[in-house]
């Protein structure tokens, strides 16, 4: 190995070259002088730089000693620099079979490609960039050790489009007013909930949580509201509903879309009021409880076709919180993934220390339909059923080959009409009108687009 030396500055990137072309080592060198540049020629000096200079970046030239003329040895360096330090950044080059060998390299957890005869500026943008998001990770991964010490306790989240939710929560959670969190299932609306709480002068009151989704309308306005002994059938005792439970509190009606109208009317009395009466009971009880809000369901329109009070709704969304997707957040992805694993990993007393090559791209090439909800159930599945140190692709049910990228348009435009049309939906939390306007095309073409790729709204 050359190019190390005791003078090289140490606050310096740094960054490792593996090239077996003296005079391009030399150039590159020239070229990265901003950089503490490292030069390896062979896969063993560039596992020996990995391990000693630990590098964020490294610049690979599949064409390696004993295979220059292929890419065999440049694909195992890949490989084995990966498995050393799976957060390294890895910019792969070759002029063999250009096409063939981008596909793999990025399958197996090449951050980006470029083909030769190389481009000294062009590459220096492409090396820049990987600094960049190296950092961006760094710090990520900073965010989620410390998860517990922020107002919101155990939220994650490092984009811009969660942080936005994550200030407005606490700005508000101060202001004794009803909180309404609107967003598609799994996106973290109770956990967002607890922060509204938690960062509230109620914060040592009771925090109390009803899905009214999961109980039946039979049950529910008991669960609400409580109720005499002797009130109905198997009243033995008398019992307080979730209402005077969350007293000097807050409570979080979680899918509070699926309230029947009979409730609702009910419920509007309590928050114009503040006081209930159990069932069977005739005494007005006063409650002093703060409400927060849930729903996935397009409030507006059940409002429209009559199936939800709007006096209701204004009392419940004196202010109202959009929370995006998983899709929606990026990065986030990759940041919530390396938590769960550390999470499970602990609980389970796993001897998995992180993701492989292919199960980080697959994470950040995934939909995430299910959001939060669905990353958490599926790296906890993979804690479990991993056969070695490092989750893999098949490990999450995410995997997929490189060389299966369709290249035929149609399917192609195919894939980004799904992923837009969805997108939308999330952001327009459901409305065919809002989400019209947000793709560009009118409802009867929405509806067909629905219709083709059978999506819902």
């Amino acid at each position: 190995m050359t190019g190390t030396n005791a003078a090289r500055p140490k606050s310096l990137p740094k960054l490792l070259i593996v090239e077996d072309d003296v005079g391009l080592q030399r150039q590159l060198r020239w070229a990265y002088e901003g950089y503490d540049v490292v030069v390896a020629s062979d896969r063993a000096s560039a596992l020996d730089a990995v391990r000693a200079e630990e590098p964020d970046v490294v610049t690979l030239d599949l064409g390696l000693p004993p295979d220059p003329d292929g890419t065999t040895e440049g694909f195992a360096t890949l490989q084995a620099i990966l498995t050393l330090k799976p957060d390294t950044k890895v910019i792969v080059a070759s002029g063999h079979g250009a096409r063939e060998s981008a596909l793999r390299a990025i399958a197996d957890g090449a951050w980006d490609f470029y083909a030769k005869p190389i481009d000294i500026d062009a590459l220096g943008l492409i090396v820049a960039r990987a600094f960049h998001v190296h950092a961006l990770e760094a710090e990520n991964r900073r965010l989620a050790e410390r998860s517990g010490t922020t107002a919101l306790g155990g939220m994650i989240t490092a984009a811009p489009e969660m942080l936005k939710v994550t200030r407005t929560i606490e700005r508000v959670a101060g202001a004794d007013v009803s909180v309404m969190l609107l967003g598609a299932s799994g996106t973290g609306k109770e956990l967002l909930a607890r922060g509204v709480h938690d960062s509230s002068p109620r914060r040592n009151g009771a925090f109390v949580a009803i899905n009214c989704a999961a109980i039946p309308e039979t049950l529910l306005e008991s669960e609400l509201f409580g109720h005499e002994k002797g009130a109905f059938t198997g009243a033995v005792k008398t019992t307080e509903g979730k209402i005077e439970l969350a007293q000097g509190g807050t409570l979080f009606l979680d899918e509070v879309g699926d309230i029947p109208l009979p409730l609702q009317v009910k419920l509007l009395r309590f928050l114009q009021e503040r006081v209930i009466e159990r069932i069977g009971g005739r005494k007005p009880i006063a409650v002093d409880t703060r409400i927060v809000c849930a729903t996935h369901q397009d409030i507006d329109a059940m409002i429209a076709e009559g199936r939800f009070r709007e006096d209701l709704y204004y009392r419940l969304a004196e202010i109202v919180v959009r929370i995006p997707s998983l899709a929606e957040r990026s990065g986030d992805a990759g940041l919530l993934a390396h938590h769960f694993l550390k999470k499970y990993a602990k609980t389970m007393h796993s001897s998995v220390t992180g993701l492989s090559p292919d199960a980080r791209a697959a994470i950040d090439a995934w939909g995430w339909p299910g959001n939060v909800r669905e990353l958490e159930n599926r790296m906890k599945r993979a804690v479990i059923m991993a056969e070695g140190k490092l989750v893999t692709a098949a490990d999450l049910d995410l995997a997929g080959d490189a060389e299966d990228v369709p290249l035929n348009l149609r399917s192609v435009r195919e894939i980004a009409d799904r992923k837009a049309i969805r997108h939308a939906l999330v952001r327009a939390d459901g409305n065919i009108s809002n989400t019209a306007k947000l793709l560009g095309v009118s409802r009867p073409t929405l509806y067909d687009l629905l219709k083709s790729y059978d999506l819902h709204a």
